[in-house]
């Protein structure tokens, strides 16, 4: 089995995610099993991952695998379906919190807080105890079960967290301590098996540890390797290396490996991938999704894991074929960017790029669609404002938000905007090529420097500087048949990333999982082919 681990699958995904989902469309396409691994606790990670087109039979979370809930068929669980404990509850609606309170004799006995929809779901009942103390709160899978009941202290702090069963049988708990600054913080976590045998675990390294040796048991053949591809390094890089039994264990690379993504030998690592860099010999295959970032990590760690170079992105077959759409059927002017409002995209000097665009060229715009990131206030989105005033970019530079109708969208843009600090490949401006965008970005590692080929498909200008990016944007529209060119060079430049190109380099890292499954069986005592 492939398993492509990561922390859970949200409504708002980032590049990691949407990585995740084309890679799983691709061995589905090519029936090679895969299931995505989820290791957070998330009530509504079935409805986001199903929205997003992964079934129930291809998520295994870490929660649900010992709550025997991977696959439950779903109901539907309202205020009136939750057992009291009391003769004549009223319930009092409280639609301002999205909440029933619910009485017996004037007595709270509990408050019900609901999904905002027309079936108002409940999400968690909170429990009062004759004194109108807080002493426990059910919190519900979006399936309609509780699924972790958290118990209080006296002083209104969560104690204990016990995961159950939809016929609730505790199956994990977790412990809370104080700390010597009144903190509280889990000390230890607990798991019950089905043979009701004890497992105890200092942190949630250690349990998801275990997670990933039961789930390497569960689909352990004599035949092929069980492939673990870890996309956020932090949830099982020590876990893979801890294996009770053999398996093919891939780090996969989704960002700059250094703190300075545009230094390679850069003495401080991401802090990301601290770990698992310092480690790398101890996994299989390492894979970067470009040639650049594969040929640093050779030079600077030399590891003895096999190097492998696979785009995270795939532009499928329906849209490499579709009508390619020419720049009189184009918004003038009009670039488009498609990245989270965060320090990282460095969104504002994009902006500053357009302003200076803007003097010759009045009908350039920009759209931004994203989420902003709330680190510092929401601090990288308010620059970003401060420029559009610095500029006078009011009506000029939009923020959209988040969309996923990326096909509308870019057909009818002209271009596309990155000015990243740094980057892992990013997913955007290749489908933004894919869309015949024309692309114009700082000459950050990794991915955009490799992705927007300069004089192709677009322009490749130093990094940090806004105003050479600017230079470039008004060369293009200056030219109607240099856009042109563009246009056509990134339809082109797409091909790059097909289904059948990404596969072959996902098939030649799978080779090399069977091809080493011999030795690694030859090295576990006892073990023969059947």
């Amino acid at each position: 089995m492939n398993f492509f681990i990561n922390a859970t699958m949200p409504d708002h995904k980032s590049g990691i995610e949407h990585a995740e989902l084309k890679r799983l469309d691709l061995f589905n396409k090519n029936s090679e099993p895969a299931k995505l691994v989820l290791r957070d606790w998330d009530p509504n990670a079935h409805v986001t991952a199903n929205q997003a087109g992964i079934s129930d039979e291809q998520i295994i979370n870490l929660f649900d695998y010992f709550q025997e809930t991977t696959q439950v068929t779903a109901k539907l669980v309202q205020v009136q379906n939750v057992e009291y404990g009391v003769l004549n509850a009223q319930y009092t609606d409280d639609p301002s919190n999205n909440r029933y309170l619910v009485t017996a004799n004037g007595q709270l006995v509990a408050r019900v807080n609901y999904k905002q929809t027309d079936e108002r779901q409940v999400k968690s009942v909170e429990w009062f105890d004759g004194f109108n103390n807080l002493y426990c709160v059910d919190h519900y899978d979006s399936r309609g079960f509780v699924s972790l009941k958290q118990w209080y202290t006296p002083d209104n702090k969560i104690g204990t967290e016990a995961w159950q069963t939809p016929t609730g049988r505790v199956v994990i708990e977790a412990f809370h301590k104080q700390t010597m600054r009144g903190e509280m913080q889990k000390t230890n976590w607990r798991v019950i098996d089905h043979d009701n045998k004890y497992h105890q675990f200092d942190t949630l390294t250690a349990l998801t540890t275990y997670f990933l040796d039961c789930l390497n048991e569960d689909y352990w053949s004599l035949d092929h390797p069980n492939v673990f591809i870890l996309d956020r390094a932090h949830l099982g890089d020590q876990g893979l290396l801890e294996l009770k039994k053999p398996a093919y264990t891939v780090f996969h690379l989704h960002n700059a490996h250094t703190s300075n993504a545009q230094d390679p030998e850069a003495p401080l690592f991401n802090n990301n991938y601290e770990f698992a860099l310092n480690a790398i010999d101890g996994y299989d295959a390492v894979v970067s999704a470009t040639h650049k970032q594969t040929a640093d990590v050779r030079t600077r760690l030399q590891p003895k894991a096999q190097l492998f170079t696979i785009p995270v992105g795939v532009v499928p077959d329906s849209l490499l074929t579709a009508p390619r759409v020419p720049l009189a059927d184009r918004q003038f002017g009009k670039m488009v960017v498609f990245a989270r409002i965060a320090w990282e995209k460095h969104l504002d000097d994009l902006v500053r790029a357009i302003g200076i665009v803007h003097q010759e060229i009045p009908q350039v715009t920009l759209d931004l669609y994203g989420y902003p990131d709330p680190n510092e206030n929401y601090k990288a989105q308010r620059e970003v404002e401060a420029v559009i005033a610095e500029y006078g970019l009011e009506g000029v530079v939009t923020l959209k938000g988040y969309t996923s109708d990326i096909d509308a969208v870019q057909n009818n843009a002209m271009m596309y905007g990155l000015t990243s600090r740094m980057e892992g490949f990013n997913l955007a401006i290749m489908e933004a090529i894919s869309h015949g965008l024309i692309a114009f970005s700082y000459d950050v590692n990794y991915g955009p420097n490799e992705i927007v080929d300069a004089g192709v498909n677009g322009a490749v200008v130093p990094y940090g500087d806004y105003r050479a990016l600017a230079d470039a944007i008004l060369q293009v529209l200056r030219d109607p048949a240099l856009a042109e060119k563009y246009i056509e060079g990134a339809y082109q430049s797409a091909e790059r990333y097909s289904e059948a190109t990404v596969w072959d380099a996902w098939k030649n890292l799978l080779a090399d999982a069977q091809d080493s499954w011999t030795n690694k069986l030859a090295a576990m005592p006892g073990q023969r082919r059947g």
